[in-house]
């Protein structure tokens, strides 16, 4: 798949996704990045960690977060961008669900869109994805937590979310799925859905995994967001077994290397990209 500059083989190969969260009240690292040269100095950080994306987030979606206005959205991110992009080699993820940031995003010289509403909150982010040739990242995700059947409503709401990418006119191979861990999801339903994440293979497109210091794993370990990288380590060697191919975190150094670990015990071959 190519992704701005670079072209990734999401079948052979496990990216890692870096998160920088550019907004005052992120459920993990809010306020932390919020200064152009914080997240510049994470971007790097990240890279040399092992990053192979950057996923940049404008407004906080934890749980009960609140809603900002485009401008204000656009404000936030546009500038990073640009530094970014001026000062790495890295391709850009917009992480909003907005049409006007996302082609904001996208004139910035962001390469890929994530969308946790999965082009459902506003259909306009399809057509501007489209119109740009850039991939996106489907999440599944939805107004409630009333599941006849979970894995087959996960698969059949995010099938509603490909076929409003394809009607936009965004290639087939140009989608990415994500089970939206943490998103509509109840503590148990998300452990199911990890314990059944293979089954989203079926529909037939790469899976991002994005699990990074999320609430299933502070309730299952009790322990505060500030000390869940080995729970989220526990999900990334799972996720990879269960055939995810991008990795979503906040800590890249440790997943990268539990990645690289466990995708070499798959193939049964040492990993050669070492950091």
């Amino acid at each position: 798949m190519q992704i701005g500059n670079k072209n990734f083989d999401l079948t052979n190969e496990i990216l890692i996704m870096g998160i920088l969260n550019v907004t005052p009240d992120s459920f993990s690292d809010g306020g932390k990045f919020n200064t152009l040269d914080a997240s510049l100095k994470q971007v790097e950080k990240m890279i040399a960690y092992g990053a192979d994306l950057i996923d940049l987030g404008g407004e906080s979606t934890r749980p009960g977060h609140t809603q900002i206005s485009d401008a204000e959205e656009i404000d936030r991110i546009v500038p990073m961008i640009t530094a970014i992009r001026q000062r790495f080699d890295i391709p850009i993820s917009i992480d909003t669900y907005k049409g006007a940031v996302g082609e904001a995003a996208l004139k910035a010289g962001a390469a890929l869109v994530n969308d946790i509403w999965g082009f459902k909150y506003d259909p306009t982010l399809a057509d501007v994805t489209a119109k740009y040739k850039v991939p996106c990242i489907l999440m599944h995700n939805r107004n409630n937590q009333n599941y006849n059947h979970l894995m087959a409503d996960i698969n059949s709401d995010l099938q509603e979310s490909i076929d409003i990418a394809l009607e936009a006119g965004i290639s087939r191979d140009a989608i990415i799925l994500d089970p939206g861990i943490g998103f509509a999801k109840d503590y148990a339903q998300n452990m199911e859905t990890m314990h059944n994440l293979e089954a989203l293979q079926t529909l037939g497109y790469p899976i991002l995994l994005g699990t990074s210091r999320k609430g299933f794993i502070g309730l299952t370990l009790d322990l505060p967001v500030t000390q869940r990288v080995e729970g989220t380590v526990a999900t990334t060697v799972i996720g990879i077994m269960k055939g995810a191919s991008i990795i979503r975190v906040h800590d890249v150094l440790e997943n990268k290397r539990a990645a690289q670990m466990t995708a070499g015990i798959m193939k049964g071959a040492p990993w050669t990209n070492s950091i």
